[in-house]
């Protein structure tokens, strides 16, 4: 789990970075999903431990992240709906944006529980 959690995070670090320097005004809160991608790759190198007790510990902080972000994000998935449908928003790249974090944290997110599920189980 600790190199697919550094693997989310450098999608995270790439979205962040297309949606900065893909919009015309560079705005700073674009790099967000880079901010967010950093922290869950770092947890993932940390995570490459022998140490079963400190890879679970940076592994639940890393799922943690995840759910704070895609709970900070989720409401901007019906906004894309809302703007395929034709609602104009002010931002749309910024729409898509974080609409787009919010669905690989909600995937890293499945996939981390997943896997917390089947440690559990073959552990018991």
């Amino acid at each position: 789990m600790a190199k697919l959690t550094i693997m989310f995070g450098v999608v995270l670090i790439l979205l962040g970075l297309v949606g900065f320097f893909g919009s015309l005004l560079h705005a700073p809160t674009a790099l967000i999903p880079s901010i967010v991608g950093v922290i869950l790759a770092i947890l993932g190198f940390v995570a490459l431990t022998d140490d079963s007790k400190k890879r679970m510990l940076f592994m639940h902080i890393a799922v943690t992240v995840g759910l704070l972000g895609f709970l900070g994000t989720a409401k901007s998935i019906y906004d894309y709906i809302q703007m395929i449908r034709g609602v104009q928003f002010p931002h749309p790249l910024a729409v898509e944006e974080k609409a787009a974090m919010s669905v690989v944290l909600l995937v890293f997110v499945v996939l981390c529980v997943r896997s917390f599920i089947t440690a559990r189980r073959a552990r018991a």
